[in-house]
Order: structure tokens, then C-alpha cells, then sequence
């Protein structure tokens, strides 16, 4: 069996994958948010508004947001009351997060480091699962997704933000050309780090489709799943329910 996965567009084995895109993340954690802007054009602010608005937090539920190291979406998600634990991989997002929640006065988040497809919570612990571009850095995508379903409870709701392929007649060839040519040029200048920004982008571009990755949902045990796209595909908010 041929038990390789992506990197960007290269073919690597598990373990290495989770080691490279963790040097990914180290490397750009201080600048994340510039990163976003970068890949964006600092559209992903509203994105994620728009993704927390869907995920309808409501105070005094448990929330778990995955690889949310930085704390955009709990910051969003704490705002409305719910008790969010935040978890991430990488020590060096999650300690971005720490900061910025201690400089705007944040408190009540849960900070804890964790591994997408081995979670150590206990069956049934959350309301919410969130994950908002994290999902295509996993190295084992089903894993996650089934440790997502573990994890909630009945009547609980997954929701996914991430990048994907505009279908909008020359946008997409446009948006292609900007991601490939400028953003590692970006990366390089305003983060001393083109490979990084480079992977990122090849990672979008390696990513299943919007029916493909809603058919994962499914298959993770989720039902009523739906795919929300944004600007024609180029992002898109997937959910689904544990029933």
C-alpha cells in the first residue's frame, strides 16, 4: 500500500508531513495574521466573522476550537459567552494566542496543546467542534474528522472553514496566478520565509473539493452535513451535525 501523504504538491510519508508543516507554523506564527492578510487580501477577517455567525455560539456551551493556536475564532466564539477550550498542535501558535488574549483581556479561554486524530478528551465533551484553515495541514484528514465526531455530543455541530478552488470565470485564473507568483514573494518579504507562504498555498491547491471533503463529513458519522461557499468556492464553511 502506498501510505504517503501531501505536502504541499509533494507525496511524503506521515510522520514526516506532520514534522514539516509543524516547522511551517512555527516559522510563521508571529506574523500568522499577516500571512492570512497575505493569502487573503485581509478578507479572511470577514470570513471568519462570517463562519462564527453560522456556528451560532450561545453562552454556557463547551466549545473546542482546533488548530486555533492564535485565538481568532475563540475570541469570536468566547464573545457570545461559550466556554471555549482552544487547541493546537503547535506550541508556538498557541503561545501567539496566550499573548494576544492577555493583551486584549481575554480570559476564561482553555489553552491546550493537542493532535487533531488522537484527542484526549473524553467521548462526548463539546457542543462545538470549529476548525477555520486548519483542517488541510492534518496529516490524517478522516482521523480528525472521526476524532471530531467522538468528541461531541448528540445534537452537536462541526463546522469547517477553509480555502478551496473558485469556480468564477477568470477570477480563478487570476486569484491562481496571485497565490503562485506573489504571496511566497510576500512571505519572503515581510516574513523572511517564501517556502512556508509556498507550501500553504499548495496545500489549498491539494485539498479535496467541496463534494469530495463534504463526503469525508459524512463518512466521519456526521448527517444534515452542507457546504456554505464564499466568492465562489475560493473559501467555503462545511457542516454537519452528530445525531
Amino acid at each position: 500500500m502506498n501510505d504517503t501523504v501531501s505536502f504541499g504538491y509533494q507525496d511524503i510519508a506521515p510522520a514526516e508531513k506532520t514534522a514539516r508543516v509543524g516547522g511551517v507554523f512555527s516559522s510563521v506564527a508571529s506574523r500568522y495574521d499577516l500571512m492570512n492578510d497575505a493569502m487573503s487580501g485581509g478578507m479572511h477577517r470577514l470570513w471568519k466573522d462570517r463562519f462564527v455567525r453560522r456556528v451560532k455560539p450561545r453562552a454556557g456551551e463547551q466549545m473546542l476550537d482546533m488548530a486555533g493556536g492564535t485565538g481568532d475564532i475563540a475570541f469570536r466564539l468566547a464573545s457570545a459567552g461559550a466556554s471555549v477550550t482552544v487547541a493546537d498542535i503547535n506550541a508556538d501558535m498557541l503561545a501567539v494566542g496566550m499573548d494576544r488574549a492577555r493583551k486584549r483581556a481575554v480570559e476564561g479561554l482553555i489553552w491546550t496543546q493537542a493532535d487533531a486524530e488522537t484527542l484526549s478528551f473524553p467521548d462526548r465533551s463539546f457542543d462545538a467542534y470549529t476548525i477555520a484553515f486548519g483542517i488541510r495541514n492534518v496529516t490524517r484528514i478522516p482521523a480528525a474528522l472521526g476524532e471530531a465526531h467522538r468528541v461531541l455530543r448528540r445534537g452537536g455541530r462541526f463546522f469547517c472553514l477553509e480555502f478551496s478552488t473558485t469556480q468564477w470565470p477568470g477570477f480563478a485564473e487570476v486569484y491562481d496566478a496571485y497565490s503562485h507568483k506573489v504571496v511566497p514573494q510576500l512571505g519572503k518579504a515581510l516574513a523572511g520565509d517564501a517556502d512556508s507562504y509556498r507550501y500553504l498555498i499548495e496545500s489549498i491547491r491539494r485539498f479535496p473539493t467541496m463534494p469530495a471533503f463534504e463526503a469525508m463529513i459524512r463518512a466521519a458519522g456526521f448527517e444534515q452535513t452542507r457546504v456554505e461557499p464564499i466568492a465562489g468556492g475560493l473559501v467555503a464553511i462545511h457542516s454537519g451535525w452528530k445525531i
